[in-house]
C-alpha cells in the first residue's frame, strides 16, 4: 500500500492513461513513514519463507535448492540492508537467482535494478506492470507524473500470467494475478511441508485503495472498480493457511512476531485473519463507490 500518511498533501491524480509532464507531489519538508525507512530483524515465517524486509516494506525471500527468489525491495538504500538481513540468515544476495515484485509502485521495487546488476538475476512481472518496471514508473497511471515516485528503470524478461505456475529447484509458486492496488499487483502461493503437514502459503499483494484514486467517475484506469472486486472474490476463494503481505502491518506481523523469538511454523497460521482482511478492504471499497456515485449527483 502506498498510503503517505501525510496531512495536506494534494496529488494532482493522472486518470487518462497517458503521461503528463513529471511535478513534485510533495512539499519540500515532506517526509516518508519512517517505517518505510528503518530495517527490522530478518526472520524465517515458514519454510522456505523468510522476511528480509524493513519495518514496513516487506521483502521477502524464497530459498530453494536451485537458489534464492527475492520479492519485492524497498526504497532506493535499501540494498545494503538487504544483504545485511540475508546474510544473519546464512544467504548470500549473490545467490538471488530470480526476482519478483508483488506491485510496481517505487516503495517495493527501487533497488530491483541494482540487484539485477549485481546478481544476474531476471526480473519476471505481469504484463500489466511490466512497462512501469521497464520504464521507472513514468507510465503509472495513479503516480508516474510524481517525480518523488520514480525508480531506475527495471529490465523484465519473462512476463507473467495469472495462474501460472513456475519452478526454481524444489519449489513451484503459483502467480495469482490480483489487479487494482496497481492493474499488475501480483500474489504468489506455494506449498510448504512442516511437522509432517502441509501448508498453504500466500505472499499477497492486498486490494488496499491509495489516497486519490478514483473508482469510477474519471477512474485512475478504465476497469480499476471491477479489477479490485475481482481481486476480492478471488481472494476470499483462497485457501489459505499462511499469509503475508507487501507491507508488514497489512498482515500483522508485530502481533504475531517479536524479533528474537524461536522458530515456529505455526506463528503466522492465520486463515481467518486474511479473511477479514480482505473483506475489510472490500467494505472500504464499496464505501468508496458509494461517495463516488454520491458526489456525482
Amino acid at each position: 500500500m502506498l498510503k503517505l500518511m501525510i496531512q495536506g498533501v494534494l496529488l494532482a491524480l493522472l486518470t487518462t492513461g497517458t503521461v503528463q509532464a513529471a511535478t513534485r507531489c510533495l512539499p519540500d519538508d515532506a517526509s516518508l513513514p519512517a517505517t518505510w525507512t528503518k530495517n527490522y530483524p530478518a526472520h524465517r515465517i515458514i519454510g522456505n519463507l523468510y522476511a528480509v524486509g524493513g519495518a514496513d516494506l516487506a521483502s521477502f525471500l524464497i530459498t530453494t535448492d536451485a537458489g534464492l527468489i527475492l520479492v519485492n525491495t524497498g526504497l532506493e538504500d535499501s540494498t545494503e540492508d538487504l544483504r545485511t538481513n540475508m546474510e544473519t540468515l546464512g544467504f548470500k544476495l549473490e545467490d538471488i537467482k530470480l526476482l519478483l515484485t508483488t506491485q510496481a509502485h517505487f516503495d517495493h521495487v527501487a533497488v530491483f535494478a541494482e540487484i539485477q546488476a549485481m546478481t544476474g538475476a531476471p526480473m519476471w512481472a505481469t504484463a500489466p506492470d511490466a512497462p512501469i518496471l521497464k520504464d521507472g514508473g513514468t507510465s503509472d497511471p495513479h503516480f508516474g507524473h510524481c517525480l518523488e515516485f520514480r525508480f531506475k528503470p527495471i529490465q523484465v524478461d519473462r512476463i507473467l500470467a495469472d495462474d501460472e505456475t513456475f519452478t526454481l529447484g524444489n519449489t513451484t509458486i503459483r502467480t495469482h494475478l490480483h489487479p487494482g492496488h496497481t492493474e499488475g499487483s501480483a500474489s504468489y502461493s506455494f506449498a510448504v511441508r512442516e511437522n509432517d503437514r502441509d501448508y498453504q502459503v500466500l505472499i499477497a499483494n492486498m486490494g488496499s485503495i491509495n489516497d486519490g484514486k478514483k473508482l469510477l467517475i474519471n477512474p485512475t484506469y478504465p476497469v480499476v472498480a471491477s479489477d479490485f472486486a475481482t481481486t476480492y472474490r478471488k481472494q476470499l476463494d483462497m485457501d489459505i493457511d499462511v499469509w503475508v503481505a507487501s507491507h508488514a502491518s497489512q498482515y500483522g506481523r508485530d502481533k504475531k512476531y517479536q524479533p528474537g523469538q524461536a522458530y515456529d511454523p505455526d506463528r503466522f497460521v492465520d486463515p481467518d485473519g486474511f479473511k477479514l482482511a480482505v473483506e475489510r478492504l472490500r467494505q472500504i471499497f464499496f464505501e468508496q463507490l458509494r461517495a463516488e456515485i454520491m458526489g456525482s449527483d
